[in-house]
């Protein structure tokens, strides 16, 4: 071996492993590109998802309120909600869960009166819709409105 080869050699033998600074670069511009097409999408999947959650609870509004015809026991309708046990829709959303001092305790044989409570009362929960905003509940129009999205979201019972 000549002294040139030698050295060549050796030189090469110094070189570590590894990657350029522009190899880096490129790899966090690719990871950037990526996260910006990703997170407006993931954003949408929040949004939808609240959408979603809130049209249940207004399902389960609704049911408390004129009940839930699917439920029969005996060929007789079980679940006959705030307005089937007292005769008219509550004033308010927290008829649903306190008696209003208006209205008797329900009597078994009438089979009139509150019989609730009708929701689960949970840190008021049903009063809010997934992005913390109260529902518009209209008794005369019949209609239960959450307003955090547009278009707004409406249960009509």
């Amino acid at each position: 071996m000549t002294c040139d080869s030698c050295c060549r050699f050796k030189r090469r033998a110094d070189f570590a492993p590894g990657f350029t600074l522009i190899e880096l670069v490129i790899i966090i511009v690719i990871l950037g590109i990526v996260a910006a097409v990703a997170i407006p999408r993931f954003g949408t999947l929040t949004e939808n998802s609240k959408i979603n959650a809130t049209r249940e609870e207004m399902l389960r509004i609704k049911e408390a309120i004129v009940g839930n015809p699917e439920v029969v026991s005996g060929g007789e309708y079980v679940d006959r909600g705030f307005e089937g046990d007292v005769g008219f829709p509550p004033s308010s959303l927290a008829d649903l869960v306190r008696k209003p001092d208006s209205i008797p305790v329900y009597d078994k044989f009438l089979r009139l009166g509150w019989n609730g409570p009708y929701l689960d009362s949970a840190e008021q929960k049903y009063l809010y819709d997934a992005w913390g905003n109260t529902y518009a509940y209209d008794r005369s129009s019949r209609t239960i409105t959450s307003a955090s999205v547009t278009p707004n979201i409406v249960l009509s019972f």
